[in-house]
């Protein structure tokens, strides 16, 4: 499916509300939308409403071209918004409108050559771990997304209904929302296998972005952690980066709202830097407004003292935890 047809899967039309399908946490949501120069536009929330571009970080080209005229156009059309959010792209870095600015921060590794970035921007122990991989026989290859590798997929998905110290969106679905899901943007879609002894143990999805390559997931089997496939798939999505002219490979943020996050740190390992573009916020009615000022737009959690947060983290760890265990003792 294309960008075009996966963005436009609704009953918007140019200049008027509609509605199209995203998801949030890993469920189907119906939510208001309209299109604006070639974009489709959604609006989220409920005591706060923010309005936002359908995929921005997968669209192609300029997000907003013209952010005065199209701010227009969406306070003209009415589709209930307070806030209208919207980034730069890599590689502009600098603010070049009026609007409020804030930063979006992006795990990025600069493609120059494969040689450089593993002996120059990785650890050691990273290095160490991709050579193991290969040792063990991990073999990782580009793959196409037939039949065979959606089942691979499943597989993993499957292994544990908890990741990262929370439940886990993709556990348990049917095979065709695994294809279909993963059929978007087919065009600029790279999908890469990490096998062992034949079988799938790890994949990555990839969209270009332009000249961007940007996971769109990456997992592992964790029963086969030891073998380090995540590494040794961070190694070739390098190599096929440089093979294909890309200029970065992003992997989503950076930091997250736990700093001491141990995807950070694999990030880190692994030659992410983190790099910040601008995200300008543009409020469309006087809530919108005043919730800028009073930094509402960014959500409940950025709200909270840190060390509170640490906290809530630390519980929901340990409630996941428990529930894991309940789990597998019932299997």
């Amino acid at each position: 499916m294309s960008p075009a047809e996966q963005a436009l899967r609704s009953d918007t039309g140019a200049g008027s509300i509609g509605h199209t399908e995203i998801r949030i946490k890993g469920k189907n949501v119906h939510v208001p939308a309209v299109q604006i120069q070639g974009r489709t536009i959604i609006t989220n929330g409920r005591l706060l409403k923010m309005a936002t571009v359908q995929d921005e970080d997968l669209a192609e080209g300029e997000i907003v071209a013209d952010p005065e005229s199209f701010v227009r156009q969406l306070q003209k059309l009415g589709l209930g918004a307070d806030i209208f959010s919207f980034p730069e792209k890599l590689p502009n870095t600098t603010p070049r409108y009026g609007f409020h600015v804030e930063w979006d921060n992006l795990a990025v590794i600069p493609i120059t050559t494969f040689s450089e970035w593993f002996k120059n921007r990785t650890e050691s122990s990273v290095q160490r771990a991709i050579r193991k991989a290969a040792k063990l026989g991990v073999v990782v290859k580009v793959a196409e997304l037939d039949d065979t590798f959606v089942n691979g997929i499943m597989n993993i998905n499957n292994e544990t209904p908890i990741r990262q110290g929370r439940a886990f969106w993709h556990f348990q679905k049917s095979f065709e929302d695994v294809k279909r899901e993963n059929s978007t943007y087919a065009e600029r879609n790279i999908f890469l296998g990490a096998y062992y002894e034949g079988g799938l143990i790890g994949f990555m999805r990839i969209t270009s972005v332009d000249k961007i390559g940007s996971v769109i997931q990456l997992l592992n089997m964790m029963k086969h952690s030891d073998k380090r496939p995540a590494n040794a798939l961070i190694a070739k999505a390098v190599e096929v980066c440089e093979q294909k002219g890309m200029s970065h490979f992003m992997y989503c943020n950076y930091v997250y709202n736990d700093p001491k996050s141990s995807l950070t740190e694999f990030k880190r390992r692994n030659g992410f830097e983190q790099v910040l573009v601008p995200r300008y916020y543009v409020p469309l009615t006087l809530k919108g407004k005043i919730a800028l000022k009073l930094g509402l737009h960014r959500g409940l959690v950025k709200q909270l003292p840190k060390p509170l947060v640490e906290q809530l983290l630390k519980a929901r760890n340990l409630w996941n935890g428990r529930k894991l265990k309940t789990i597998k003792e019932s299997l």
